[in-house]
Formats: structure tokens, C-alpha cells, sequence
């Protein structure tokens, strides 16, 4: 295999597009084993992130999926403070009796994904779960219920698969890390 051509400020890759492939069909073989007597599942997407996560989890689940996206605004405390969190865009149906998992290309600290299980919990989901792609346990302060997860990762800031670098590098097709001088 060729050497890949890192951008610039990335410092290394963190999982491969083969690793990434290879464990999301696990995590979804799980789901779809937990959900197989359902009537369906609904995929709740954070965005912009977890976009190419959750397009890449759903393509491998053999259970009926039905996807919704919300987007979120954080308004900052302060340096390294935690913000406040408000829903930007909200969901376009209801999830009243549906069993839902929230799907999140990266928990962190666990403010906004204990936000977000607080508010759709408050909707009357039948089932709510978490599915991450990335989970930084190293920084959480608020613990969260997450069922699933594909990969937990250093205090590190990576980009790749959905996460970003003042907007850019989404669409790389791997996980890497960025540099912390850059």
C-alpha cells in the first residue's frame, strides 16, 4: 500500500479506513443482534459530525432503520469552560413510542450528550441509547450511558470521518491527529 499524504498539522493516523470499516461492521452486527425483534430503529445524527459515521453504521445494520438528524449550538463559558448547549435544528418527526439511538461521531466531556438523552428522553422514546464512533472517557466530567462505541481515544484533538479542523478535513477517509503545535 502507498504512504498517504498527511494535510498539514496532522502529526500521524490514528485508525485506518480499514480499521474504521472493520469495527463498524461490529458495532452494527451488535446493534442489529439487540434490536432484531423491534419493529425498527431510529438513528438520531448529531451534525455536521456524525454524518459519515452514521451513514457508514447504517449501511452495515440488517434491522429497518428509519434517520433523523438535530443540530446543536454551544455557547462557550469561558476558556475550557463548559457551554451551554441549545438545539440549533430540531428533529423533523416525533420519537414518541420508537426506540432511538443517538448517534455522535465524538463524546467528550459528556455535557452535550447528557443534554441531548435529557431532551429526547423527554419525548417518550420507547428506548434511548448511545452509539459513538469516538468515545475521549479521559475528559469526561458528566458521566453518559454510551452502549456502544467503536473506538476510545487519547486527549488528543483528531479530525477525520465526520470530525473537523476549523471546518475542514471531514472527509478524510481515517482518523488522525492533529498536532498540537499547529
Amino acid at each position: 500500500m502507498a504512504a498517504v499524504e498527511l494535510p498539514e498539522g496532522v502529526e500521524r493516523i490514528l485508525f485506518s479506513e480499514e480499521q474504521i470499516a472493520a469495527r463498524i461492521r461490529e458495532v452494527a452486527a451488535e446493534i442489529s443482534d439487540r434490536y432484531r425483534d423491534e419493529d425498527g430503529l431510529k438513528l438520531i445524527g448529531v451534525l455536521k459530525g456524525s454524518v459519515f459515521f452514521l451513514t457508514a453504521l447504517a449501511r452495515e445494520l440488517t434491522i429497518p432503520v428509519k434517520i433523523d438528524f438535530l443540530a446543536i449550538s454551544t455557547f462557550s463559558g469561558g476558556a475550557r469552560a463548559p457551554g451551554m448547549v441549545r438545539i440549533a435544528k430540531d428533529l423533523d418527526d416525533t420519537i414518541d413510542g420508537e426506540d432511538v439511538l443517538l448517534v455522535e461521531d465524538i463524546v467528550d466531556t459528556g455535557f452535550t450528550t447528557r443534554y441531548l438523552l435529557q431532551t429526547l428522553a423527554g419525548r417518550s422514546p420507547n428506548s434511548l441509547g448511545i452509539c459513538t464512533l469516538l468515545d475521549r472517557t479521559t475528559r469526561r466530567i458528566v458521566q453518559v450511558p454510551v452502549q456502544y462505541r467503536c473506538f476510545e481515544i487519547p486527549d488528543r484533538f483528531v479530525i477525520g470521518c465526520g470530525l473537523d479542523y476549523k471546518q475542514l478535513h471531514r472527509n478524510l477517509p481515517y482518523i488522525a491527529v492533529m498536532n498540537p503545535e499547529y
